[in-house]
This record gives C-alpha cells, structure tokens and sequence, in this order.
C-alpha cells in the first residue's frame, strides 16, 4: 500500500521532469488521502450529471409538459404565450448574469436557485384555469424567468463541464434525456385525465396539482449536487479552475471574460440560429391549440417527448463515436439538419393552409381521419427541435475544454436563445394568424443557415482549454493526466 507522500513523489517522477513539463501536461489537485468506492461514485461526473437531468425533469421538463398540450394546457393561447414571452425575457439578461455569478457564488448555490421558480409559474396555470385569474400568470412567469436563468446558466455547464470531453455526448444526451422524462411522465398524466376529452377545449385543473407536486422535488435533488472542486473522475482527477477552487473572483474580471468570449468567432456566429431555430416552438403551442382535440394534445405531448428523448439518446452516443473525426461529423450533421427542416416546414406550411381555410372549423382528434398528417408533422419538428439543443451543446463542447469557460459559455447560448424564444412568444400572444407565425419560424430558421455553417467549419478535433491560452501556456485540450493510475489507487484506498 502507498502512502501519500509515495503518490506525489511518483506523480513527480513520472508526470514532470522540469516545471514547464508539469504546467503544459496540466497536472489536476490530486487526493492526499483514500476515499471509499461508494464517495468516489457519489462524486462522479455521471452522478452528477445524472442529479441535474432529473432536476430538469421536475422543473423545465414539466414546463415542457404543459406547453405541449398547447399553451400551457389553456383554451386559448394568448395570456400564456405572454407569460412565456416574459419569462424568456427576464432570462435574456439573467443566463449570461448567473453565468457569472456562477464563478462567483458557486455553480451548485446557482443550481439551487433554479430549482426555486418553476412551481409558482404551474401554480398560476392552475389558479387561472379553476378561477379564471391571470395575473397570477404573468407573476409566475416572472418568478419562472429568474429561476429559469440559473438553472440554464447552471445545469449545462455541468453536463459538460464536469466530464471528460469523450464523454461529453453521452453526458449531454444523458441530461438532456432525462429532462424529456419530465415532458413523459407529465404527458402521460395529462393523458389519463383528459382521454375522454374529445373536443378543443383546456385541460382539467387537476392536472396540475400533480405537476406542481413533481416540481417541488427539485430543491432536494440540487442539494445532492457536488461542487466542482470535490467532483472525482474516473481515472482520479479533480477539476481545476475558479469554479473548483476557493480562489476569489472579482465580478468586474468576469464580465471582461464573457465579453472577450463572445468576441470569438466560435460564439458570436452562433447567434443567428440561438435566436432563430426554436421560433416554431411557439407556431407549434397554437398549432395544437387550434386544431386538436384536448386528448389528442396531451397525446401530443406524450408523443412529442418520446421523440426528444430518443433524439437524446441517440445523438448522445453517436456524438462520442470514433467513427468520424469531429469536424466531419459535425458537418454531416449540420446538412441533414438543413434538409430535414426545410422539408418539414415546407410540409407545415401545407398542413396550416389547409386546416385554416377548412368550413366548418378544424379539429383533429385520433378517431377522425386525416389525424396522422397533422400529428406527424408536429412530433418530427419536436425531434428536430430537440436535435437542436443537442447539436448546439455538442458544439460548445468541441470549442471549450475548461469548466469556467464553459460556464461563461453556457450563459451566452441560453441569453440568445432567450431572446428567439421571448420575440417568438411575444408575436404568439398578439394574436396574429398562425401562417404568419409559422412563415416567420420559417424564414427565421433559413436566417441561421450561413452563420452556422461558417462555425461547422470552424470545429476543431480538440478543445481548448482557454484560460491556459489566456495564460500563455499549452492550448491543448484533452491533456492525459499524470500518474492517473497511481491517483484512482490513491482515492480507491488499499486493495487486498
């Protein structure tokens, strides 16, 4: 059995000749004392990861749950479209806020302050559909819009920070994943209640109550969180950095930091399809109010979350794959993404001139005929949405190796898409056509293509670990940590 001082003496002879040996291989915090099997899995990254994908699933999994019925499970789609565009327009300034306090305060006191919000937003839909009360509504989508910031600055950065970067796909597609657990579980109960609901109309008030129950599980769950610096690989390393280590931040140093990161090509050119891809979401909200029977949007949205999830899964492990290089895969991906959503809106645009020109007035349940063409259409742009998400993260991951920067980075992303999503819902509750909602989702998207193509081409094989850079020190990002194995032994504990 080693001894600690036996560890470091070997990580020395091993991992670095001379200093600058040591500070270009990045050697990581190593343990000075063992730690039981059972605090290394409850430190890992995939524990980790694991706790913030079912947080997503009782907060933005349940959100997701009632807008996919249609406007927040509402008759008419106005006051929550207005609600919603309030709370996308608090996170505009809040994701890229809470990035930085983040490195300030803690990822994990951020993390907990997301979980805060949700529930009072579901509160509101529920005392609006018993009582008729709205503005209860536009408060929860106030308190949902602060929430929210935290959580999207927070939870991302931990699936991908927290990893190493081969594992970022899967990692990714694990939180993700789960958060489409919430839309399942909370489709499937708007389901049972509602599946002799055969005309247009809004959902049963008890639907909510337990939604609302489901959301408060998520302050709980963040408590179990790890803080970065106690966070314990697979192969023994600790991370490093602001956000792992007791090193003060000064908040005016990162405001400086997350400007000269979107300066960088990688990231301003992102904004364009930030902004512009999830439009459709809101098209989609009305889509379903207008046209669809009560049953047949909670089956809608049961639907729609077993595509998103499977869109998880499935982008998570071909992602990691060592198939392709990344930059090919990454242009792949891309191209099908254009062509895909071309052909699906241009579908869309064909389904909504027909529904909307129909006498009497449309509605589509899964008894009628003619059901499937407009019920597919909406569950392939729900994956294709999904895929988005996942596209974007994979992205962010290829570019950034470091945990503060991909904190920083986050924050950006989530601002930006803010914006797309509080534009989007703010014309979808001024009660224009949905043809002009729809072709404005589909000009917008057609806006992001040259941009993104452009950071396609930019993606690298390897990360970079920025602050390194900024340092003047190795730029390379997947770095082989020194005497790994001696370390795993170390916090393993003596074997027999």
């Amino acid at each position: 059995m080693s001894s600690s001082a036996d560890i470091k003496d070997t990580s020395i002879e091993r991992g670095s000749s001379t200093k600058q040996d040591h500070d270009e291989r990045d050697v990581v915090e190593q343990t000075v004392k063992p730690v039981s099997k059972f605090t290394r899995w409850y430190r890992s990254p995939l524990f980790n990861v694991i706790i913030v994908g079912l947080i997503s699933f009782t907060q933005p999994g349940i959100w997701n749950a009632l807008n996919n019925t249609g406007a927040g499970g509402q008759q008419e789609p106005y006051l929550v479209n207005g609600a919603n565009s309030l709370t996308f327009g608090i996170m505009v300034f809040g994701c890229s806020l809470f990035g930085i306090l983040a490195n300030k305060i803690g990822i994990k006191t951020v993390l907990i302050i997301g979980t805060l919000g949700y529930a009072p937003y579901s509160a509101s839909l529920y005392v609006n559909n018993r009582y008729g009360t709205e503005w209860f509504v536009l408060f929860g989508g106030a308190t949902c819009g602060i929430a929210a910031s935290a959580l999207w600055a927070s939870e991302g950065a931990i699936a991908l920070g927290y990893g190493d970067v081969k594992d970022r796909g899967k990692f990714t597609g694990i939180w993700l994943g789960l958060r489409e657990l919430g839309q399942l579980i909370g489709a499937s109960i708007t389901l049972s209640l509602n599946v002799d609901s055969q005309t247009r109309g809004k959902v049963g008030y008890s639907t909510y109550l337990v939604l609302i129950a489901l959301q408060c599980l998520g302050l709980p769950l963040a408590l179990l969180i790890s803080p970065p610096h106690k966070v314990i690989r697979s192969n023994g390393e600790r991370l490093r950095g602001p956000l792992s280590s007791k090193k003060k931040v000064l908040l005016k140093d990162e405001f400086r930091k997350i400007w000269k990161l979107f300066k960088r090509r990688e990231m301003f050119l992102l904004v364009p399809i930030l902004i512009g891809f999830q439009w459709n979401g809101t098209y989609l909200g009305i889509y379903m109010t207008k046209y669809f029977s009560v049953r047949s949007r909670a089956l809608g949205s049961l639907t729609s979350g077993i595509a998103a999830t499977f869109a998880n899964i499935f982008w998570g492990w071909f992602y990691d794959l060592k198939i392709l290089k990344r930059p090919a895969l990454a242009k792949i991906c891309w191209a099908l993404f254009i062509v895909v959503m071309l052909a699906s809106f241009g579908w869309q645009v064909a389904n909504e001139k027909l529904y909307s020109s129909t006498v009497p007035r449309t509605t589509l349940d899964w008894d009628l005929p003619g059901f499937g063409r407009g019920f597919a259409s909406m569950v392939i742009l729900r994956f294709f949405n999904e895929s988005h998400y996942m596209f974007v993260y994979w992205l962010i991951g290829t570019f950034f190796d470091d945990l503060e920067t991909l904190t920083l980075a986050v924050g950006i992303v989530r601002s930006f898409e803010s914006i797309g999503s509080c534009i989007a819902f703010g014309i979808g509750a001024s009660q224009v056509s949905p043809m002009v909602n729809l072709v404005i989702a589909f000009a917008m998207f057609g806006l992001t293509i040259p941009a993104t193509s452009f950071v396609v081409f930019l993606v690298p094989e390897r990360p970079v670990h920025l602050r390194k850079i900024e340092d003047g020190s190795s730029s390379e990002g997947e770095t082989e940590p020194v005497a790994a194995s001696k370390t795993a032994a170390a916090i393993d504990g003596p074997h027999p």
